[in-house]
């Protein structure tokens, strides 16, 4: 499954290091970083994604398409 990980704006590049790190060692597979924000998408197991939600600099959701009309 994809996620979207961004971390708050007051975020360190720290903690943004400190989150890719912690996606890739719980079996996560970093797929895109992102330049105009902090953050990534990961494809990570389901089962593992609560690691990445107990750190209060990061907010994960599930990718989804979006769509306008």
């Amino acid at each position: 499954m994809l996620y979207n990980v961004t971390l708050k704006e007051n975020a360190s590049p720290e903690e943004l290091s400190k989150a890719k790190e912690t996606a890739k060692s719980q079996g996560g597979d970093i797929k895109h970083e992102f330049t105009l924000i902090k953050g990534f998408t990961v494809e990570f197991p389901d089962d593992k994604v609560g690691v990445l939600e107990t750190n209060e600099h990061i907010h994960v959701e599930q990718d989804a398409e979006v769509k306008t009309q």
